[in-house]
C-alpha cells in the first residue's frame, strides 16, 4: 500500500491519526510516518485498514450480490476458504484462497494480486 491510499482510507474512515493508531494497534508516530512516506506500511496494518474500510460501509445484502465466486465465475470455489466460510467479500482478507486458480503461497503475494482485483477495489 502506498501513502496516498493510506491517507485516502483514513479519510474515508473519518478517523484522526490518533484514533486510527488506536484501532490498528500502532503508535501515533507510526501513522504519521506512514503518511509522510518515511516508513513502509506493514502488510498486517494494510490488511486491518482494508478490513475496517470495507466493513464500515457495506450491508449484508450488498455483500452477497458481489461474492468473489459469482463475480469471477470461479471453478475452484468449493476448494476455497472464501466459499467455505461464505466470505466472498472478504476473500482478500483470507489466506489460502484460490484466486487465479491456485492457493496463495504467502500474504505478500496474495495482497499484490488483491490490490488490483475488482472485488477489493470495488469495496473501497
Amino acid at each position: 500500500m502506498n501513502r496516498e491510499t493510506f491517507i485516502k482510507l483514513r479519510a474515508k474512515l473519518g478517523k484522526t491519526q490518533k484514533h486510527l493508531a488506536e484501532l490498528l494497534g500502532v503508535s501515533l508516530k507510526a501513522i504519521q510516518s506512514y503518511e509522510q512516506g518515511w516508513r513502509t506500511i506493514p502488510l498486517h496494518v494494510e490488511r486491518q485498514l482494508y478490513f475496517l474500510a470495507v466493513n464500515q460501509r457495506l450491508d449484508t445484502q450488498a455483500r452477497r450480490s458481489k461474492d468473489c465466486w459469482i463475480v469471477k465465475k470461479c471453478a475452484h470455489k468449493k476448494e476455497c476458504p472464501a466459499w467455505e466460510f461464505q466470505a466472498g467479500q472478504l476473500c482478500w482478507f483470507l489466506s489460502g484462497t484460490h484466486c487465479e486458480g491456485t492457493a496463495d503461497t504467502s500474504w505478500k503475494e496474495k495482497i499484490a494480486i488483491c490490490r488490483n482485483c475488482d472485488i477489493l477495489t470495488s469495496l473501497l
